[in-house]
């Protein structure tokens, strides 16, 4: 029996065990899911503060949310917001899901979620705001701790 260092690699290890046909369970998203928002947020909310110091004050939510979708100093997050999008489309779908789909969401989670000191991107990016920002990195430990199966 394997013990997981974390939530996340936990799920992607019991996903590429074999399995007999049973039908995908949705459920593993769904616990993935808030924890992910949440990380989402406390980002979103630690690069503002960040550009502000830097730039300026943003002045309205509208200008905020202008910044968020066009601006490059944001442009990092768009990988964790298309994740879950892709997880909240999957989990709204009508057809069933497949195992497949699922895992595929999984590894995406693992492979994102990797700060990386000497990386690019968004590995570096996060890197920077897991190690600045108390809220994010509790956000990340949130993601990243293992759980008991629903």
């Amino acid at each position: 029996m394997c013990v997981p260092l974390n939530f996340v690699v936990c799920l992607y290890v019991q996903a590429k065990k074999p399995r007999k046909a049973a039908p995908a369970d949705p459920k593993r998203l769904e616990q993935l899911r808030g924890p992910l928002l949440t990380l989402h947020k406390a980002l979103v909310e630690s690069e503002r503060v960040e550009y502000e110091k830097t730039i300026g004050k943003i002045q309205s939510p509208n200008h905020f949310l202008q910044l968020l979708t066009t601006d490059p100093w944001f442009a990092w997050l768009s990988p964790l917001s298309q994740l879950i999008v892709s997880i909240d489309e999957v989990l709204d779908a009508k057809e069933t899901v497949t195992a497949a789909t699922i895992d595929a969401l999984l590894k995406q989670t693992v492979q994102l979620l990797k700060p990386s000191e000497t990386g690019s991107g968004f590995a570096r990016h996060y890197h920077e705001a897991v190690q600045r920002d108390p809220d994010v990195l509790l956000a990340h430990g949130a993601v990243v701790r293992p759980r008991k199966p629903a």
